[in-house]
């Protein structure tokens, strides 16, 4: 082969090498990206039954619209698990509650480290029908931050939150009368 031939054989197979290599570190990086990703766009759209996170104005302008809308009420049902080898127990105080659409509500969940050593655990959330998620805002929340417990150690964890009053006006939620929220709390990475 020709010194030129083999110089450019060399050249388009750097050239190709070099495209195939930068390709990986795009496909690396989307890897990396795509956790958080996901985890805005659930948050933005409320996809898979995503809650909102909302602020005192925001729930004082949905309890005006609430009561605009007529004092329409909805059932919430509360849930809660852990996942296998926390070693605590989690519970809602109270199971079902009839709230106003648009008005501040507050649920009390009960945890408690049921092993010998301190326990730190983080919850995930979810809400039940999908399309309800968008519409359910949480203003406080013990799953915004780990919660660390001692052995034998119970607290109450508040939760405070209302259900947008533009659920009254999506087609998708009609006849929805109970919205699930639902945690579940895993030990914390270290």
């Amino acid at each position: 082969m020709p010194a030129a031939a083999s110089a450019s054989l060399e050249s388009r197979n750097l050239k190709t090498g070099l495209i195939a290599f930068a390709g990986a570190l795009a496909m690396l990086g989307l890897g990396y990206a795509a956790v958080p990703l996901y985890e805005l766009f659930c948050r933005v759209t409320g996809f898979g039954g995503t809650t909102q996170r909302a602020t005192e104005t925001e729930a004082e302008m949905a309890a005006r619209m609430g009561a605009a809308a007529g004092g329409k009420q909805i059932s919430i049902r509360f849930d809660a698990t852990t996942a296998p080898g926390l070693g605590w127990s989690f519970k809602p105080e109270q199971v079902t509650d009839t709230v106003t659409i648009g008005q501040r509500d507050m649920a009390i969940y009960v945890a408690k480290n049921n092993s010998d050593r301190p326990v730190t655990g983080t919850a995930t959330f979810n809400v039940e029908p999908e399309q309800a998620g968008i519409y359910f805002n949480k203003i406080q929340c013990f799953c915004f931050t780990e919660q660390t417990l001692q052995p034998g150690q119970q607290v109450r964890m508040p939760v405070l939150y209302f259900v947008d009053p533009k659920a009254l006006d999506d087609p998708n939620m009609e006849g929805v009368e109970q919205i699930t929220l639902s945690y579940t709390f895993h030990e914390a990475k270290k």
